[in-house]
């Protein structure tokens, strides 16, 4: 009987620790692409080869059990720039990335307290999703930039809490909401507002995805409406082909001091298909995707074009081999900015 209650209580104390350890997990992701960029905006005509990190990141995450039905819930996680580009010295950076502790319950859902991902960026299912020098959206300052200008994107955000509710009778609905906080005591701060989000995704296995979200004072100093849909055609003929389209308004609550340039809705379309390749060893697969900005910022003299195409290799589930090339031109009022890039890489997640 002793032995069997002291297996019993190291058993216990087993599984109890298991709870407890973390989870380490990341990903290493470097490119090596050739950019050329003219931008009159800035007087800038340059070309290079770069060595760049993309999204390259380490983290932590874990959850214990408090009760039955509810766990404590944490992650830690921090971009690394593997090429050293960032940090005193050149030495490799860490910049903070979704970092929370929360709770998960069976029946009330998730909340998250910290610095995390705008739930805007949820329902962000166009297929071509960021690889590389591209990504979906990319940077819209009308400022010099490497990058290239697309519409307003989502991003993350200290001082946040996040809930995701829980599935209500298997409906295939997943809701989430979003507040961040104005922790200034001074008025005149910018961008010091409160703000809200919410992002609604419909996903019943069929292979068509719709989503929609709406934001107030996140991600921008104003309103922002996005709605996107995906449709895995594979689904409906024999054609290994994923289509996908995001429709996005951005309107700027200071476009008075912009003056009557400044007083636009900023408009993003983003297509994207996306088709897997039969006749290789591994799976593969090419991608194309087209970017349209009106009103860049508000500013009704200000659009911009994208196009990208590129292919990944998985050598494994965890290590994909890219390459990619696109294009981004802009009419920044008169003044003309062109970016080219062509590259590619090595992704390794763990």
């Amino acid at each position: 009987m002793k032995k069997l209650l002291l297996a019993t209580a190291v058993a216990a104390l087993s599984v109890s620790a298991a709870n407890a350890a973390p989870t380490i997990y990341g990903k290493a992701f470097v490119g090596m692409d050739y950019v050329d960029i003219d931008d009159e905006w800035s007087n800038k005509n340059e070309d290079s080869v770069q060595i760049n990190s993309y999204s390259s990141r380490l983290g932590f995450k874990g959850s214990e059990a408090i009760t039955a039905n509810t766990d404590v819930i944490y992650q830690y996680e921090v971009g690394i720039n593997i090429d050293g580009n960032e940090g005193d010295d050149n030495n490799i950076a860490f910049k903070s990335r979704d970092t929370f502790l929360g709770f998960k319950n069976d029946s009330y859902g998730e909340l998250r307290f910290g610095r995390n991902t705008s739930v805007v960026d949820y329902v962000n299912n166009v297929v071509t999703s960021g690889s590389g020098f591209w990504d979906n959206l990319g940077s819209n300052q009308l400022n010099e930039n490497e990058n290239g200008y697309n519409m307003t994107d989502s991003g993350r955000r200290d001082n946040s809490v996040v809930w995701m509710a829980p599935k209500y009778n298997n409906l295939p609905l997943d809701v989430a909401l979003m507040y961040k906080a104005n922790e200034s005591l001074d008025d005149s701060t910018v961008d010091a507002d409160a703000g809200f989000a919410a992002s609604a995704m419909y996903d019943a296995g069929t292979g068509i995805t719709f989503g929609a979200a709406y934001d107030n004072d996140v991600n921008l100093d104003g309103d922002l409406l996005r709605a996107t849909a995906a449709v895995d055609l594979s689904k409906y003929m024999a054609a290994p082909v994923t289509v996908g389209a995001m429709y996005q308004v951005a309107d700027f609550d200071d476009s008075d001091k912009m003056g009557a340039r400044g007083s636009e809705k900023e408009k993003g379309l983003v297509v994207s298909a996306k088709m897997g390749l039969n006749n290789f060893a591994k799976p593969a697969a090419v991608y194309i995707q087209y970017n349209n900005t009106d009103n860049l910022l508000g500013f009704s003299d200000a659009d911009s074009d994208q196009i990208v195409v590129g292919g990944e290799y998985n050598y494994k589930p965890n290590m994909i081999a890219h390459v990619w090339a696109g294009q981004n031109s802009a009419d920044l009022g008169g003044s003309d900015y062109d970016l080219l890039a062509i590259g590619g890489g090595l992704e390794y997640k763990f």
